[in-house]
């Protein structure tokens, strides 16, 4: 049991440099705002870290100059990363492989400086467990400033050290698990980005009309699905037509429309899941954390998700999207999010209209309304319904639809089953810090929910 394993402190720890704890440069170390560069030397904020891994894709980077004057907080591959200001929480492990980085004064890297002592894939797992968010829990509010975890107060949590062999066999088992959920993650990832590249091609870039005017086959497409497009490109510009969105509303093909504005006191359980824009990820709508109890249900009916609906985070984080299928459930949209809905899908397919809402087409238009209020970045109903929406011809948008129907089952069943294994490696986890659990069992059970 863990009550027999001793703790020590991260003081204690780093004393006997078994551990190194450091957070990134504050004051006038700190990067200047000229001194951020398209690239360079990532520089990690809490934003940068997402289900156990550090996004350096999207990371903001700073120049030489800056990573010049920086003592502190310079990464490591290997390092398990914590956020401690504003979002404190978020824990990510950096892989062996990884461009250079520094740590922002948001966030704070853990160091395992002796692996025979202390295994970093335990670590990585333990401050993952609920035991460490407790900890961090009781400490973040000691300030007045927004949620903070200070480094001196890390130094004060403890960490349980069991023998090496059970820290190492705790580690592979839940990383094995960890593992499968970021490949699953990164295939879905990769099946969008097809969705995308192929609505780009057909929708934007004209590629099959403009192949059969050069009297070529289309690429990649077969016979029956090539015969959809027109010869040339004045016929598709002939098919095609570009509405005013008010237009389309008001004949009655298409809804869009905003979320329930929710008082306090009508938020609980039991009840259906109030989407947020922060549910909005990956393309679906994740499970939320607030739910809209009856009767606020009832009074909501007209903002409820329906499958087809594009959800669209118009309010403060603007662009973010989800496509809403049969495995979504039942929700209701707050604030935050609007939804898009066809009403006659013999003129506009729902996944053609996702897709567009997430091109290119439908950003310039964003783009050129948001901001325009005196409060938080908005896109409002009134500026949605004075954007104009691209309609190919109906056959096209269904033939683009039938592909995109199955690269949307195949993300959804991928995210469910990545929802799943997420449950049970947190499942696992506080047993096995705990030692509730023996090794031999959680050896079956990982073996069984991976085969």
């Amino acid at each position: 049991m863990s009550a027999d394993w001793p703790r020590f402190t991260v003081a204690e720890l780093q004393a006997a440099r078994h551990l190194l704890v450091e957070d990134g440069n504050h004051g006038e170390y700190r990067p200047r705002s000229e001194e951020f560069a398209t690239a360079g030397v990532s520089f990690i904020r809490a934003a940068d870290m997402d289900d156990g891994r550090v996004l350096f894709e999207s990371a903001a980077c700073i120049n030489n100059v800056a990573r010049a004057r920086i003592r502190k907080g310079v990464g490591r591959p290997g390092d398990v990363l914590l956020s401690h200001k504003g979002t404190v929480g978020k824990v990510a492990l950096v892989p062996e492989r990884c461009p250079d980085y520094v740590c922002s004064p948001q966030t704070t890297f853990w160091r395992v400086l002796d692996e025979s002592i202390l295994d970093r894939a335990y670590l990585f797992a333990y401050l993952q467990s609920q035991e460490f968010k407790d900890q961090l829990a009781s400490r973040k509010g000691e300030t007045d400033m927004a949620d903070y975890v200070s480094l001196t107060a890390q130094r004060q949590l403890t960490v349980p050290l069991p023998p090496l062999k059970i820290q190492r066999s705790i580690g592979v088992h839940l990383s094995m698990l960890s593992n499968r959920i970021a490949l699953l993650r990164e295939t879905n990832a990769t099946l969008e980005a097809i969705a995308l590249a192929l609505f780009k091609s057909w929708f934007v870039d004209f590629d099959p009309v403009r192949a059969k005017q050069q009297g070529l086959v289309p690429l990649g497409m077969d016979e029956p699905t090539a015969a959809l497009f027109p010869a040339t490109y004045e016929e598709w510009q002939a098919q095609a037509s570009r509405p005013a969105v008010s237009d389309m509303i008001a004949s009655g093909w298409l809804l869009i429309g905003d979320g329930y504005r929710a008082k306090n006191n009508e938020l609980g359980r039991p009840g259906v899941p109030f989407v947020r824009a922060g549910d909005l990820d990956a393309g679906q709508i994740t499970p939320t954390k607030d739910y809209l109890a009856e009767p606020a249900v009832r009074a909501a009916s007209t903002k409820m998700a329906k499958p087809g609906d594009t959800a669209f985070t118009s309010k403060g984080t603007i662009g973010r999207f989800a496509f809403v299928d049969t495995a979504s459930g039942e929700a209701v949209y707050s604030p935050q999010v609007c939804f898009w809905r066809s009403l006659r899908t013999d003129i506009v397919e729902p996944a053609y209209l996702h897709y567009w809402m997430k091109s290119a087409a439908f950003k310039v238009q964003v783009d050129a309304v948001r901001g325009q209020a005196a409060i938080m970045d908005y896109v409002s109903l009134a500026d949605q319904r004075r954007m104009r929406l691209d309609i190919p011809p109906i056959r096209v948008q269904k033939r683009f639809a039938e592909i995109a129907q199955v690269i949307i089952e195949q993300i959804s069943c991928n995210r469910s089953l990545a929802t799943y294994l997420t449950s049970v490696r947190d499942s696992l986890l506080p047993r096995l810090i705990s030692g509730q659990l023996r090794l031999t069992e959680v050896a079956t059970q990982t073996t069984d929910v991976l085969t």
